[in-house]
């Protein structure tokens, strides 16, 4: 089934064009990497998505029914977003933070229920973070925070999570923990995921694991290459791309055969690599 579509996208800052031409499809049990240099416009195409910016051109839909068409309780529902950043404004505890996840369950005039708070929980347990549960969210690391947040995304039961770098301010062993929550809930829950990376190991990581992964680079406004990463994170898409002299490396671990990239040294300017 497919849960979330971009139609022929174009958004512009003005005179200043973003992107055009965009078109994705993200179904049930999938995921879409978003890849590109700095600037070539992955945060924006996930605010078009997550209904902060307003396509000039082109639709998005979800579960088939146009954006436009839904109330921002019922978006809600079927989308939750991981930031990049977070602004910690206010010293709410963390279980307080993960609870604000089910405000789209809960009416003005009611407080959170006995399975709101019980969702809240199971959502901490599910990445780890319980023992924090008591501790002021103002007062942890950026990679802790990043954890809450994706606590929170978890708590608010929706099918299609959203994720701007969900990984830039974790540690090693918490971005590979990251990277296993996020496959087990699609290979467990059926989640679908948008997640936009300067990571291309992550796609591999994905791929690597079964999940059906495609990966959408983008450059010069559009959308550069699209498919599996294996067959789009090629050493000429990374010196194109990015001006970087890599090397692809596929291995078998068993009968799996997996992916992976190492970067060599980045190419100057006006270099000539025919």
């Amino acid at each position: 089934m497919t849960v979330l579509e971009v139609c022929d996208g174009y958004f512009s800052y003005g005179s200043r064009r973003i992107f055009s031409g965009i078109n994705l499809e993200l179904r049930e049990g999938e995921i879409i990497i978003l890849f590109g240099p700095n600037g070539c416009g992955k945060t924006t195409l996930l605010d078009c998505i997550l209904g902060i910016h307003s396509l000039e051109v082109g639709e998005i839909r979800v579960y088939g029914k146009s954006m436009a068409d839904y109330r921002p309780h019922e978006l809600a529902r079927r989308m939750a977003y991981v930031p990049q950043i977070h602004e910690r404004t206010f010293p709410y505890l963390v279980r307080e933070v993960v609870l604000m996840g089910r405000t789209a369950y809960i009416s003005p005039f009611n407080g959170p229920s006995r399975e709101d708070h019980l969702l809240a929980r199971e959502a901490m347990k599910d990445v780890g973070i319980e023992s924090l549960q008591d501790r002021l969210y103002t007062q942890l690391s950026g990679g802790e925070v990043q954890l809450v947040m994706l606590a929170r995304a978890l708590a608010q039961r929706s099918p299609i999570i959203i994720m701007d770098e969900p990984a830039s301010h974790l540690d090693f062993r918490h971005e590979i923990m990251l990277l296993e929550k996020i496959a087990s809930l699609v290979k467990e829950r059926g989640l679908s995921f948008v997640i936009a990376t300067h990571s291309p190991n992550h796609a591999f990581y994905f791929e690597n694991n079964g999940i059906p992964t495609t990966m959408a680079i983008m450059n010069e406004e559009k959308i550069f290459a699209m498919g599996s990463p294996r067959s789009v994170l090629t050493e000429e898409t990374m010196m194109k791309v990015f001006r970087v002299d890599s090397k692809i490396l596929s291995y078998r671990t068993g009968r799996k055969k997996s992916g992976a990239i190492i970067p060599l040294a980045t190419i100057p300017d006006g270099y000539d690599d025919k």
